[in-house]
């Protein structure tokens, strides 16, 4: 067990580079001196699409900047800096984009040498294959069922979720700064502080509190910095922004805003049963937290897949509608894109879909459109296939027929679309989830092969 009273770690961002880090609370955070620099980098609340075309969402230089305040900071006070799931996805390549933006840094600000670690997370396709012809059940997550050879088949990139493992690994190897591949979120924080002697619980808790930086604070801010203290009894959270608080209401909430059941967590090797955690107001802006358990799960360590696989091309239309007529009977305006589309592409494979936007709300496809007051609509509609050609063509007709939809009572060209968009919009191709399970493994690390080298000017 750790002899030091408490750890401190500051979370500067929820999501490193989706959009950048608020200076001023970074710096005000920095300037306390916390023990530990982390930010999460990733996340499967982007889609498949990033993971399948092994792309990043966040912009290059936003990734720099968020990277850039946290290296100068920790390597100024000499402590650990640790990412996760870097550049979005936490591929291959993405964990070597961010490993030479750290390497090209260094070398601007000359800093001293300091050791790199680093761990990819990407699973082989014949790995995962082998473990099912051994009649290993892959389980799948949220209602799907045990992987298949087929749905394997579909996969074009998986990447496996680490646990606090690597961390501590790369940690007891003597690291300064961590790259990490997919990462759980909680795991990047709660990593450090296990290692440090802190309680699993409350470690875990530390984590889950933390991945979402100021997200659990008030009034909603995102993107400003936020600092967790774990000691032996309890875990407290402070917002560093001049104008917002970590309250019980902000903090409970996001500890328990998204799972199907609001009070458990579940990691590798175990669960985070947060039904008898008690949130006091610690001092203005900050809440403390006890009571979270960690209950160890008997049997193998499983850790979780993420796959995706490509489904086609795609091509985004969008189509503005002012007619009141044509919005009136929009679920017919659709339904003639629709048939017509289905006219010309007969016979192929596509996947077409309508988004409906108006000021006084959104709907989804064909549903009921009584008493929708809206004087204006705007139509995005989603064209998918196997050959760009194809979404293409698909897309534009879809698109253009919502202007010469034919509707009972309009005489002439009255015209029922004002305004449609005929140059389409290519997009990254469509992708699906195609794994979303966990696999058993002997071994925690079995997955995550931690390397080190030797950084600086």
């Amino acid at each position: 067990m750790s002899t030091n009273k408490q750890l401190r770690i500051i979370s500067p961002n929820g999501h490193l580079g989706f959009a950048p880090t608020k200076e001023e609370s970074f710096k005000l955070g920095a300037a306390t001196k916390p023990d530990y620099y982390c930010c999460d980098s990733g996340s499967d609340d982007i889609g498949p699409a990033p993971l399948g075309a092994d792309k990043s969402v966040g912009m290059y230089d936003w990734q720099v900047h968020d990277l850039e305040l946290m290296l100068l900071a920790a390597r100024e006070q000499g402590v650990p800096m640790i990412i996760g799931s870097s550049g979005d996805t936490g591929s291959n390549s993405r964990v070597d984009m961010y490993v030479q933006i750290i390497k090209d840094l260094a070398k601007k600000h000359s800093l001293a040498n300091f050791k790199l670690a680093y761990f990819y997370s990407e699973v082989d396709k014949e790995y995962v294959r082998g473990k099912i012809r051994d009649g290993v059940q892959i389980e799948g997550l949220d209602g799907r069922s045990s992987l298949t050879l087929s749905e394997l088949d579909k996969t074009d990139r998986i990447v496996a979720v680490a646990g606090v493992h690597p961390f501590i690994k790369a940690l007891d190897m003597g690291a300064d700064v961590i790259i990490g591949g997919r990462s759980s979120d909680a795991a990047i924080f709660a990593a450090p502080a296990i290692r440090e002697g802190y309680p699993e619980h409350l470690s875990y808790y530390l984590g889950k509190v933390l991945e979402c930086a100021s997200f659990c604070a008030e009034p909603y801010a995102a993107k400003e910095s936020v600092i967790g203290t774990i000691s032996h009894e309890d875990v407290k959270v402070t917002a560093m922004h001049p104008d917002q608080r970590c309250t019980v209401a902000s903090v409970a909430g996001h500890a328990m805003y998204e799972r199907s059941n609001p009070f458990f967590e579940y990691f590798a090797g175990g669960m985070l049963d947060m039904t008898n955690c008690h949130y006091e107001q610690y001092d203005e802006k900050t809440c403390r937290i006890t009571g979270p358990e960690f209950v160890p799960i008997d049997g193998k360590i499983k850790v979780k897949l993420e796959g995706a696989g490509k489904v086609g091309e795609k091509y985004i239309g969008i189509a503005g509608i002012r007619d009141p007529y044509s919005i009136k009977h929009i679920d017919k305006v659709i339904e003639w894109s629709k048939n017509q589309v289905a006219e010309m592409a007969a016979g192929r494979e596509y996947f077409i879909d309508y988004k409906i936007f108006g000021k006084d709300g959104v709907m989804g496809e064909m549903e009921p459109v009584k008493d929708f007051k809206s004087h204006e609509l705007c139509v995005v509609v989603e064209g998918v296939a196997e050959t760009k050609e194809l979404a293409e063509q698909v897309t534009l007709m879809a698109t253009r027929q919502i202007f010469y939809a034919r509707l009972p009572e309009v005489k002439g060209t009255a015209g029922t679309a004002s305004f449609v968009v005929d140059e389409m919009l290519r997009c990254t191709p469509a992708y699906e989830w195609t794994l979303n399970h966990v696999i058993p493994v002997d071994d925690p690390l079995e997955l995550f092969d931690v390397r080190m080298i030797e950084v600086g000017n």
